[in-house]
């Protein structure tokens, strides 16, 4: 293993006993065949499961619902890919020309995928409980964050809320795009709030979940400049 790879081992707490495993982990498919895209598939599931896991044991109060909730703002993509940055995941990133050129290194969808990757190689690699020690770790100070009260509630409601207690205006939503057979839609919005430098868009299989997924990306934008204002 190079000395970059065991650099990274080291901030996953992990060291493979395949090297290979972690390089196509890391091999987006902008670079070639040889990709992270069936490792991130399985990384995916495996990530899943120890979250709802965690927050089963840690939570036995909860409904399945209310779980379900929970463990979708613990495994989003903003999520991973703040995770992703933490261990500078960017910096062993295998991208091709294109991907280098427009700063593929640093985009969360990138990140997120990669870093799930990297969880299905562990556990290829080492099995479950390897996998299991990596994932609770990186994610320790966020299972001990999570405050329940606040994630249940829908991001629309949590934005209207949070831009209340600033004295600032209601958000607005607006449909950009809908696409697809009327039993298989796919919509497009945008939701569009005072304090955004720009709207924040949104995609689901229904109206009301592309609003969700644009209230809970403005939230994060506002309230992260909030957290930063006061820290």
């Amino acid at each position: 293993m190079t000395g970059d790879y065991r650099r990274l081992s080291a901030r996953l707490g992990y060291a493979f006993s395949d090297p290979e495993l972690l390089r196509r982990a890391l091999t987006h498919r902008s670079k070639g065949g040889k990709n992270y895209e069936r490792l991130e598939f399985l990384g995916d599931s495996v990530l899943g499961l120890i979250v709802a896991d965690a927050l089963y044991r840690r939570f036995p109060g909860l409904s399945e619902g209310e779980l379900t909730r929970v463990r979708a703002g613990l495994v989003r993509r903003e999520t991973l890919a703040r995770l992703g940055r933490e261990v500078e995941i960017g910096d062993f990133l295998q991208l091709g020309e294109g991907e280098l050129k427009s700063g593929g290194y640093d985009r969360d969808s990138i990140l997120a995928d990669a870093l799930e990757a990297v969880f299905g190689a562990v556990f290829v690699d080492g099995g479950f409980g390897k996998a299991r020690d990596v994932i609770e770790c990186l994610y320790r100070s966020l299972l001990e964050a999570v405050d329940p009260t606040v994630i249940l509630k829908d991001a629309k409601t949590r934005l209207q809320e949070f831009l209340q207690k600033q004295s600032l205006g209601v958000p607005t939503y607006n449909t950009l795009e809908i696409t697809g057979e009327p039993h298989q839609q796919h919509f497009v919005v945008e939701c569009m709030a005072t304090g955004l430098l720009r709207p924040v868009r949104g995609e689901g299989t229904s109206r009301r979940i592309a609003e969700q997924e644009a209230a809970a990306r403005a939230y994060a934008i506002l309230a992260g400049r909030t957290d930063s204002a006061h820290g």
